[in-house]
């Protein structure tokens, strides 16, 4: 048996067959740097995403006003909640939990 003849041209149906397989190997390979570039860009956002959440927490006092009773704590949303007692009204204090900066307040006071 007589080996082909790497040289010879190809008849048009191999050179179909040949620029279909080329044009599927280009393809398969497009969908797999697509798909690496979507990890390495997920995990670089993770990890720099990581480092903002790495900072410690801020260390800070909150004076309350004279004669205050706190009541209640609780955290929710990335907020605290601290709910005080005051002269007979209830407050809620909101702060931001990564900052500890004041985000808002809640009176309740009772009706006339």
């Amino acid at each position: 048996m007589k080996s082909p003849d790497p040289e010879a041209p190809l008849d048009p149906a191999q050179a179909r067959l040949l620029q279909r397989v080329r044009r599927i190997a280009i393809g398969s390979s497009l969908v797999m740097l697509v798909g690496l570039l979507a990890v390495f860009g997920v995990i670089g956002y993770r990890l720099f995403a990581s480092a903002e959440r790495g900072k410690p927490a801020p260390d800070l006092t909150v004076a309350l006003p004279k004669g205050a009773r706190v009541v209640s704590t609780a955290v929710a949303e990335g907020k605290i909640a601290v709910t005080i007692e005051l002269g007979g009204a209830t407050e809620v204090l909101l702060y931001d939990l990564a900052t500890l900066e004041p985000r808002g307040r809640l009176k309740l006071v009772p009706a006339p």
